[in-house]
């Protein structure tokens, strides 16, 4: 990578960023981003809580909760409208706060109308889930100015907003079910959802990127063949694909594991904490240290970092070393994911970023719910057996990666502009 890409010149450095960028745009998007990734993150367990609490069949509880989960597939396809909006941010906090209306709807008509009905409210709500996710996301980039550092290190905090998402959603529905109900505990996450949509109003305002030419923003389908035939894009996709679907055995190995350490079953969430606090760790690193160098190459070195940590997991004899283990690939897979969403922010196309970073999104989330399932069936073989796949998995995709980079015609950086 050339020098002017690794580092801002002196010129730019003095130059002041338009207002509302900096310190302060950031900071309402890392609250905002929070918010929405938090009520999204915890959205599925709080469904399948007021299920199960009611009497409801684990069939039922799965089924409705995957309402929730598996619409995000369909997020690139209502996606172009950010991408053709004159504000950006009023197509998402519209879809903020139709996923708490849905969600709230979809609640409260449980046990009151028929199951179906009910599904079709919380898929509604699902459907917006990308734009809570890659959605808000794309706009990360406009916000904290073009300086590759600083998007770097902006990019550590945004994987922080997953992982609070990821960690706080699900944990404030177990303690406000706990203390009230599970119902409470979704009403309240429609709460959060709808304050999101008030924080993302709030972010600095971006130009729209058809430059008043609408023309030139692709269709859904177009944009998937885009990513399909461009060479940074296809590895970045199939990249995160592979490692989500890798290390969503971790949680389900967790549970199985602590049978073969000798210890409770209980301290499995110890397991599934550490990871949590290892990808915290790893998101400050990159926001303390932002990552260098060509994103294509990042990725397929961490992808190995990270086949490296679930080797560790797979190999750990005592449950202190598991533990450790576990922090470990969180930390890997953090600053994975972080050379991601730089692959995501520089190789796509500015007409189409927005859609790059939802199908990217809605194909990591697909991947990962694939990966739990076939990590359920496969522990009923052996306990490691989904850790030793995942690794499999995850080496050949980055041998793949890099075999197709070296063979590819250029590597330039920005293949569009």
């Amino acid at each position: 990578m050339s020098q002017q890409h690794t580092a801002a010149t002196p010129r730019e450095a003095k130059v002041p960023p338009p207002p509302g960028q900096g310190r302060g745009g950031l900071a309402r998007y890392v609250i905002a981003a929070a918010l929405a990734r938090t009520a999204d993150g915890g959205a599925v367990v709080a469904v399948v809580l007021i299920v199960t609490s009611s009497g409801g069949s684990g069939t039922l509880a799965g089924v409705l909760g995957a309402c929730i989960t598996a619409p995000h597939l369909v997020g690139p396809f209502v996606a172009r409208s950010l991408d053709l909006a004159q504000d950006g941010r009023k197509v998402i906090a519209a879809a903020c706060l139709l996923y708490a209306t849905a969600l709230t709807a979809g609640v409260l008509t449980y046990s009151h109308v028929p199951a179906t009905l009910t599904g079709l409210l919380l898929a509604t709500a699902g459907t917006c889930g990308s734009l809570l996710t890659g959605g808000i996301s794309s706009r990360l980039p406009a916000i904290v100015g073009p300086r590759l550092r600083t998007q770097r290190r902006a990019q550590g905090w945004d994987v922080a907003t997953y992982g609070i998402g990821g960690t706080v959603g699900p944990s404030l529905v177990a303690a406000l079910s706990g203390w009230a109900t599970p119902t409470a505990a979704a009403l309240t996450l429609a709460a959060v959802a709808a304050t999101a949509a008030g924080g993302v109003l709030l972010l600095p305002f971006t130009a729209p990127s058809h430059t008043g030419d609408r023309t030139t923003i692709l269709k859904p389908g177009a944009t998937l063949a885009l990513i399909a035939r461009t060479g940074h894009l296809r590895r970045t996709v199939y990249l995160t694909m592979i490692v989500a679907l890798s290390v969503a055995a971790l949680p389900v190995t967790a549970v199985h594991v602590t049978k073969t350490l000798g210890v409770e079953p209980a301290t499995a969430a110890v397991l599934t904490a550490a990871y949590g606090l290892g990808n915290l760790t790893g998101s400050i690193a990159v926001m303390m240290f932002p990552l260098t160098g060509n994103p294509d190459r990042l990725m397929r070195r961490l992808a190995l970092g990270v086949v490296a940590g679930l080797l560790a997991v797979a190999a750990s004899p005592t449950f202190t070393m598991t533990v450790a283990a576990y922090a470990l690939t969180g930390l890997l897979n953090s600053c994975f994911f972080a050379s991601t969403l730089a692959a995501r922010t520089e190789y796509a196309p500015r007409s189409a970023r927005s859609q790059v970073f939802i199908w990217v999104a809605a194909l990591k989330i697909t991947s990962g719910s694939a990966g739990t399932a076939l990590a359920g069936s496969l522990t009923s073989v052996n306990v490691r057996l989904p850790l030793l796949v995942g690794l499999l998995a995850v080496s050949a995709a980055a041998v793949a990666a890099t075999v197709e980079a070296r063979f590819a015609r250029t590597d330039v950086k920005r293949p569009f502009p």
